[in-house]
């Protein structure tokens, strides 16, 4: 597993313990920031996908503040887990190892209402890797076995200059 601490933003904005079940933190060290909102997070790498892609799993655990007026989980804090779960699982898969990458494009489709105190979770897929770009797509799901999708996702990260 490739937790991306060769890349020094990473290793200087970024925790990465590692915990129980392959899981690896991904919070950042300065509490000011959005990312901090929905923390705790933590990423792990996924068994690929049946072609053979590599696959990544970012989880967060909703609570109340992050939840809207239906009790539900906040469409905002899914787009959010989303858009950081790209650049956790492109550490993980190896594909960002320098300075600062940005998203160039993100479409999500809500499917389901995501449930409060249950684990939240975006699994990665990527799907290419260019030169200076990561295409990636996935879910995000709650339940066993992934049994409540609650929004689908594609995504495309744009590498940072060397």
């Amino acid at each position: 597993m490739n937790d991306g601490i060769e890349e020094p933003k990473r290793r200087d904005n970024f925790s990465a313990e590692e915990l129980e079940g392959g899981w690896v933190s991904w919070n950042i060290k300065d509490p000011s920031r959005f990312n901090a909102f929905i923390e705790p997070l933590s990423v792990r790498i996924e068994p690929d996908t049946p072609d053979g892609r590599p696959c990544a799993r970012v989880r967060m655990i909703p609570e109340r503040k992050h939840s809207n007026l239906g009790d539900n989980v906040h469409g905002a804090v899914s787009l959010a887990l989303v858009d950081i779960a790209l650049f956790a699982a492109s550490h993980q898969f190896g594909s960002l190892n320098a300075g600062h990458s940005v998203t160039l494009d993100l479409s999500t489709q809500f499917v389901g209402a995501g449930q409060l105190g249950e684990p939240l979770d975006a699994v990665v897929e990527l799907v290419r890797e260019t030169g200076r770009l990561v295409f990636l797509r996935g879910l995000v799901v709650q339940g066993e076995g992934d049994s409540h999708i609650v929004l689908t996702f594609a995504g495309t990260i744009r590498k940072a200059s060397k």
